[in-house]
């Protein structure tokens, strides 16, 4: 009977899958706004949700929530540049090997060039990119940008609303091509087969 428990337990904790997901409090994407060529802002989105399953790290980007410290243009981003009544979300997946995340020890990190597929606009890229990931405390790991990924509005119909947003703002220029970098935390989720 001893035996059978021990064989049952090792069993379950086999099989015990761990997920991973996003803690959108400790999370971040960032994009730089780039306008009369030489005024650069910071914007980000306020909500995220996403998970690390199956090798895969998949991020849901509410553009609804998207951050200029303006709230006008906040607005004029919202419906002008990203039309978020047609185009609410914007989604980002990226490969990313479930088992070396199970072996990192606290204070493991390590580098990887990867390919993250952006979905925007109702348009799908592949995007080249270097990611640095750390294993933190509680179960935790911090998976970010070790650089700047450039984002060019063309490949995704934006150039539109970036010159609408030109005209209303009375700018000579806003820049198409908007580098971007994220900081995702993720918390690990352990779920026992029934």
């Amino acid at each position: 009977m001893k035996k059978l428990s021990l064989i049952l337990f090792m069993f379950v904790s086999f099989v015990a899958q761990a997920d991973w997901k996003l803690d959108n409090d400790q999370s971040l994407v960032n994009f730089v706004s780039i306008k009369q060529s030489t005024i650069g802002e910071v914007n980000y989105f306020r909500s995220l949700s996403g998970t690390i399953k199956d090798n895969k790290a998949n991020i849901k980007i509410n553009l609804s929530s998207v951050e200029t410290n303006i709230p006008i243009r906040n607005d004029r981003m919202k419906s002008m540049l990203f039309k978020v009544a047609k185009f609410e979300y914007a989604f980002i997946t990226v490969d990313l090997d479930a088992t070396k995340l199970e072996k990192m020890g606290l204070g493991d990190n390590f580098r990887e060039n990867v390919s993250i597929a952006l979905t925007l606009h109702g348009i799908s890229k592949k995007i080249a990119s270097d990611i640095q990931v750390f294993k933190l405390t509680n179960g935790r790991i911090l998976v970010q940008s070790e650089y700047p990924i450039i984002i060019n509005a063309e490949d995704f119909n934006l150039v539109s609303g970036i010159e609408a947003l030109r005209t209303i703002a009375k700018l000579s220029t806003i820049s198409t091509v908007v580098p971007v970098t994220f900081s995702l935390v993720f918390t690990k989720q352990v779920n026992t087969p029934k």
